[in-house]
């Protein structure tokens, strides 16, 4: 695997490349999509928060810190039950870096965030067991493609990250409804990653909503609404109008399977400006299979910031390199911006500063 700056090209390394040399020169949008689903809150499914209650907060917490520095909806940053601090800091530090903008959009929240943002009319995401997951699919795609057209006007291209916990089982469950073999692939916030309990979760939901494994592989907003979340119809509606016009980096862990698939069956032309970016530790899980999932779907390339907190001053971001967390707000991807937008002046080294800085300034308020 060649590296170009601190970005591993991991996947389809020729075409990571020039997607890479496409993005030099030009000024990025971040785009967070946020969402909930009460999926999250079976037990032992998701790391975000303490409490499987507080994963409503997560979403709005998460972009709280990226625009405000600090969160208002609750107390202190949000953490999972080891006390690890959301990938969201990471984002931040990039961002700030950079100076790029940030812009909020919701799929469906429960609670919402003390920012602006832009609400696409969803609401939050039913358990996944009971067959019937998500309202309003398809009208939430369209207005998100009308918003990923217009934003696509406004910027070089885009950065696409999302905030939902529980989103890699619900991945789970779009993907084998549209026939893709992801058991055992998707990754986890959690270093014992719980593919049992999130495959038993997803079979309970294909039974209950009466789908066969890939029987909606030409029906994405079906697959959505019966077992998916409503994090994934904002996000792949916003790809579909902003990629026939600029680039768009997805970033994210094996989520972005999910929203690729739903965005191949809509319009697979728009495939050709997209990538995925992500962290090195979700290509060096051992418990998940990114690129298994991907290649499955099509031939985009795959870019990981490699980022190594190894060395870090503080226990709680050490623990990334121990497997928590991983990914997640568009860690991955900002890094892999901010990478390309200093020419490689802004490094992994660069980046661990500043999110160390940040970190002691979050731990100061506390």
């Amino acid at each position: 695997m060649r590296k170009i700056y601190d970005i591993i090209l991991f996947h389809e390394e020729a075409k990571g490349e020039a997607f890479l040399t496409r993005l030099e020169g030009k000024k990025p949008l971040f785009i967070c999509v946020i969402g909930t689903t009460e999926t999250a809150k079976i037990p032992r499914i998701s790391a975000a928060g303490k409490y499987p209650e507080l994963t409503d907060y997560t979403p709005p917490a998460d972009v709280e810190l990226l625009l405000l520095g600090k969160c208002k909806c609750i107390r202190e940053v949000p953490v999972t039950p080891e006390g690890i601090p959301t990938p969201a800091l990471i984002t931040m530090s990039a961002l700030r870096l950079t100076d790029t903008p940030a812009l909020v959009v919701s799929g469906g929240l429960k609670i919402n965030p003390h920012v602006p943002f832009l609400d696409l009319g969803g609401g939050p995401g039913r358990d996944i067991r009971t067959g019937k997951a998500v309202d309003h699919v398809k009208e939430v795609m369209e207005r998100a493609r009308i918003a990923g057209e217009n934003l696509a006007k406004t910027t070089g291209y885009l950065v696409i990250g999302e905030s939902i916990p529980g989103g890699t089982t619900t991945a789970l469950g779009i993907l084998l409804a549209m026939g893709i073999d992801a058991r055992g692939k998707v990754s986890s916030s959690m270093p014992s990653n719980p593919h049992e309990l999130k495959i038993k979760t997803v079979e309970a939901g294909l039974k209950a909503s009466g789908v066969e494994f890939g029987a909606l592989a030409d029906d994405p907003v079906k697959a959505v609404s019966c077992v998916g979340d409503p994090m994934v119809p904002a996000f792949a509606g916003l790809v579909l109008g902003a990629a026939s016009k600029v680039p768009v980096l997805m970033a994210g862990g094996t989520q972005m399977g999910a929203v690729l698939a739903v965005i191949k069956a809509l319009n697979q032309d728009v495939l050709t400006n997209v990538a995925i970016g992500t962290t090195r530790w979700i290509i060096a899980d051992k418990t998940a299979d990114l690129k298994g999932i991907i290649t499955q779907i099509a031939d985009v390339p795959i870019l990981a910031a490699d980022l190594d907190f190894s060395q870090s001053r503080f226990d709680g971001l050490k623990a990334y390199d121990s497997g928590i967390v991983k990914e997640g707000v568009g860690a991955g991807g900002s890094a892999i911006a901010a990478m390309v937008k200093s020419k490689g002046l802004i490094s992994k080294t660069t980046l661990l500063k500043e999110i160390e800085r940040n970190y002691e300034q979050l731990l100061a308020l506390r």
